[in-house]
């Protein structure tokens, strides 16, 4: 069993999570947010287990589904939330948006919105580490629509014949925007294919955090040790469509309401009250205070200034 402290972390990353997307569908909704939104409803158990697992010197790679992995890995929420509405206070100064969100300070090295392109990215990180002699695991965020693409085995080959320390994190939310999984493969346990490459494979729970946590933590020692990489499968459901205006009426009622009901936060808590029944009013302070933190990032960036169109002008140095 972890301290309390450490459950109690998990769950405020993944509240934190939670109340971000929640309120930024809401400033889409207002028109504040431009181009694609993809809500990380339902998924967040796995960004905050796996991070939490990781060094300060470690990487992450992300995707379009990104949000999750840079609140995990330590963005600040103002930065992001401009980020989002397009603001010069972005992390990319309001020109990458939603899916392009990237933070080098805290190791993140950015999202990507074609589907399966970071996995490579990633790999390319732990080679540039090895050859550096640096200490540092790569995790690499991908969906199962990705494990379909050729970059997915390409990549894992080539980080299993080099022993690099990558941990392929496949966050199976079991569609490809549309399409179920088990539509477009015969065996819908998708770990399994990383056993083809000699790589020690196996799948969580994405939906319990502390499950997460656990496995990624021994993800990461095997990495650390040279015995890299390591594929981890985070079985779990989407809460909704594919992005804000897909209503998902292709997602079975009975099958969302069961993982519904086995809700990540939800979850996280139960974590906590199972180790100390009497955390209910700690629980509801990191609500208050988190609910706070983002009203004070958007304020942020609903105030920040528009990029000045003579930015994209100018010359970038080193470019």
């Amino acid at each position: 069993m972890y301290p309390r402290a450490t459950l109690v972390d998990l769950y405020r990353t993944v509240y934190t999570i939670r109340a971000f997307e929640n309120r930024c569908i809401k400033l889409y909704r207002q028109g504040l947010i431009r181009g694609y939104f993809h809500p990380y409803l339902g998924q967040e158990a796995i960004a905050a287990g796996v991070c939490a697992a990781l060094g300060p010197q470690d990487y992450i790679v992300s995707n379009h589904r990104g949000h999750g992995h840079c609140i995990a890995r330590g963005a600040d929420l103002g930065r992001m939330t401009a980020e989002l509405l397009g603001k010069a206070t972005g992390y990319c100064g309001g020109r990458g948006g939603s899916m392009h969100i990237a933070d080098s300070e805290t190791g993140n090295l950015g999202a990507n919105g074609i589907v399966g392109a970071g996995i490579p990215i990633g790999v390319g990180a732990a080679l540039g580490a090895r050859i550096r002699g640096e200490d540092r695991v790569t995790a690499v965020f991908f969906s199962d629509g990705a494990s379909n693409n050729g970059v997915f085995p390409e990549a894992m080959n080539l980080a299993a014949i080099w022993g690099l320390a990558v941990i392929f994190v496949l966050e199976n939310n079991q569609y490809a925007v549309s399409t179920p999984v088990e539509s477009v493969t015969r065996d819908p346990d998708l770990y399994k294919r990383g056993l083809a490459y000699g790589i020690e494979s196996f799948p969580v729970d994405g939906n319990d955090v502390v499950e997460v946590y656990a496995k990624s933590c021994e993800a990461a020692a095997t990495c650390r040790r040279g015995d890299g990489p390591v594929l981890i499968e985070a079985k779990t459901y989407r809460q909704m469509g594919h992005h804000v205006n897909d209503p998902g009426l292709y997602m079975p009622r009975d099958r969302l309401a069961h993982y519904k009901s086995r809700d990540p936060v939800e979850m996280a808590a139960g974590r906590v009250l199972a180790l100390d029944h009497s955390a209910s009013a700690d629980l509801q302070d990191i609500r208050s205070v988190v609910d706070t933190e983002i009203e004070a990032a958007v304020t942020f960036a609903t105030d920040s200034p528009a990029p000045c169109p003579q930015q994209f002008l100018e010359r970038t140095e080193g470019y």
